[in-house]
Formats: C-alpha cells, structure tokens, sequence
C-alpha cells in the first residue's frame, strides 16, 4: 500500500451520514462525492491494484467513507478460490488503506511522500467478502505524529456487517 500525497483543491465536505447516503444514489456532480478519476489524481494505484471506486463521504483530516464495489471479474478471484471466490483479506485491508490515502494525501500539516504501511494492528476479518458485495470502508484519522507518521481506524461493511476492521500506521518512505 503506498498514498502519494499531492496538493489538490479542497474537497467540499459532509458530516452527516444520511446526506452522503443519499448522495450516493444521485449524479456524480453533488460536491461530496469523489469519482474514480478524482481518487486517481490523489492515489498512485492503477489496475489491479486500484481498490476504490467512489469516495461517499469526506471531512478533510478526520475521515473518509469509500465503496468498493466486487465483481467476480477481478483476477483474485480466479485463484482465490476456484468455485467458491472469497475477496483476499490483504485485499480488504489494502482498501481500507487506500480510503486513509484520501485523508493523508490532503493534509496540509503532513509532509510530501509516498505513504507505506508501517504496521497493521488488531486487525479482524469478521465475515467472507464475495463477488456481488459492496465494501462500504469507513476510515478515521486517530494521529499523526512528526507530520511523516499516522494512524488509522478502518472498518468494512457489507450490508450493514462488518467484514473487517482494523488499525493501519503509515510512514512516508525517504
């Protein structure tokens, strides 16, 4: 997992979670939703390993709501496991890391780099991920430390379930 952080124009945000729910189910043109094309200017990621496909919710600095929609066209599945796909865990938290991406990737008081994971801790895989899913992953920003260091707490969801969660630490490579 690797966050490049850029210097982009503020994104307008939400705070409330009955608002982005419902802006999710209208045009991409409402101002607090990220588009694909919008998370690639932030994110390095390309196929296959560009995880996110929409940004619902986001407070600059704080948090971050993405969606990740599984389809069994993706190359995992082919292998992970043949007649019964289950999404890879890594890749589940790899997600999750890529929503944290959106928050460091635009906070003004970090330095500029490349974010990698510096440890994953109490992480938890609660129920199976499979194609037909949408991974609702919610990120909240516990600390940054010497603007190179942060931490994370992630949650996926399916359905309202958790399928995942966890605490992620990033560090900016040299």
């Amino acid at each position: 997992m690797a966050i490049s952080r850029q210097t982009t124009t503020d994104l307008t945000t939400t705070t409330n979670n009955s608002q982005a729910q419902a802006n999710q189910n209208t045009a991409n043109t409402e101002s607090n939703i990220m588009t694909m094309d919008e998370i690639h200017k932030l994110l390095p990621h390309r196929y296959p390993f560009a995880l996110l496909d929409r940004i619902i919710e986001y407070v600059p600095e704080k948090k971050a709501v993405g969606i990740k929609n599984v389809t069994f066209n993706e190359p995992h599945f082919q292998g992970h496991f043949p007649g019964r796909p289950i999404m890879p865990g890594v890749l589940i938290i790899e997600a999750i890391a890529q929503v944290a991406g959106i928050i460091l990737s635009q906070m003004s008081n970090v330095q500029e780099g490349l974010f990698v994971f510096a440890g994953i801790d109490k992480v938890k895989f609660r129920r199976p991920v499979v194609p037909g899913d949408q991974l609702i992953l919610t990120v909240e920003l516990l600390s940054v430390k010497r603007s190179r260091f942060a931490k994370v707490q992630g949650i996926a969801e399916v359905d309202g379930q958790k399928a995942a969660e966890g605490e992620l630490m990033f560090s900016i490579m040299d």
